[in-house]
């Protein structure tokens, strides 16, 4: 005989629960089977039951299965325990009877069960729900924790120890991703400036490390006073090497080279270039960097203390212009 499922129930409260047990017990008497094992076998599976959620407001399914001689109970989605072993296997009109009957019996519900199952069931949804809530809130506050400590660790990653300007890793990076939305943003203007400090390691030698750290963060208070706060940036990529990147035209990024020349008594070298869409020049992001990198050379190479301003004319041309400590305007 293949498998039957003579009875399915949802264990939602516990009468649902002792109704169970009586159905079973009845099919046992009903298919000759040896009572006294089904009752010992039964106390086993009220355990497993009560433990899976049955009687709590959880609506457990429960089936009462017979395969070939084996009367089983199974619950959930792999819960399955036999109840007892009869001796022979029962005839099929024998089953089929007892399927009405067990049919006949569970559709006969109890007003008053029903609605007790419904409170039971309503209190447990109730409570799923709450538990539901503050298991996502907590989550969300987890996640929240994650995140600041990522973007902690983002911030750490990318910020210079001494100065606190971001690094060479932060530089590289956002050069990079400056220079492609410039040239992808019809009104979009970028200027980066390269600072080198004039004759700092004669500095440092002189007057010690610890008063050429403080010089250093005389550089990045300068440079942080120049540059607008959440538009422009500030880096430190090298021992006394500083650059920013200025969202503005040439004129607007000579004012603030000129602002910490003027900071540092003059002990700066700077090179200047500036690419929009409008004017992007020939070579890319490398013919970019070098424009600024040959300015500030022309710089040092002139005398120092000095802003020098690359500029490319329609044919690509490159030339400079020097712009000496004191000078208001580009």
């Amino acid at each position: 005989m293949p498998s039957v499922e003579l009875l399915k129930q949802n264990l939602a409260i516990e009468p649902d629960l002792q109704n169970f047990i009586g159905f079973a017990l009845s099919a046992v008497k009903t298919l000759r089977g040896n009572a006294f094992s089904a009752t010992l076998g039964m106390l086993d599976v009220l355990d497993k039951l009560r433990l899976a959620g049955a009687g709590t407001g959880y609506p457990l399914p429960a089936q009462l299965v017979l395969i070939d001689k084996q009367l089983c109970v199974n619950w959930g989605d792999d819960g399955q325990m036999l109840l007892v072993e009869l001796e022979l296997p029962p005839a099929v009109d024998e089953v089929e009877k007892l399927l009405r009957h067990l049919r006949q019996s569970t559709e006969s519900e109890d007003p008053a069960l029903l609605l007790r199952r419904n409170e039971e069931m309503t209190r447990f949804l109730n409570e799923t729900r709450e538990r539901t809530e503050h298991e996502l809130e907590d989550m969300q506050q987890t996640l929240a924790r994650r995140q600041e400590e990522l973007r902690e660790s983002v911030r750490k990653a990318e910020t210079d120890a001494l100065t606190g300007l971001l690094n060479r890793r932060a530089y590289d990076e956002r050069l990079a991703q400056a220079f492609h939305r410039t040239l992808r943003q019809p009104h979009e203007i970028l200027s980066l400036i390269l600072f080198d400090l004039d004759y700092f390691k004669q500095i440092n030698d002189e007057s010690g490390h610890q008063f050429g750290d403080a010089y250093l963060n005389k550089m990045a208070q300068a440079m942080l006073e120049a540059i607008r706060q959440d538009v422009d940036l500030a880096f430190r990529f090298g021992g006394d090497e500083f650059a920013t990147l200025i969202f503005a035209d040439t004129n607007i990024a000579c004012k603030h080279a000129l602002q910490v020349l003027a900071s540092m008594t003059n002990k700066v070298s700077i090179g200047i270039a500036t690419i929009s869409a409008d004017k992007p020049c020939d070579g890319g992001l490398e013919k970019f960097i070098h424009r600024a990198d040959d300015a500030l050379y022309q710089a040092k190479r002139a005398g120092r203390g000095r802003v020098v301003v690359s500029t490319c004319d329609a044919d690509g041309k490159v030339s400079y212009q020097y712009l000496l400590p004191g000078t208001t305007a580009w």
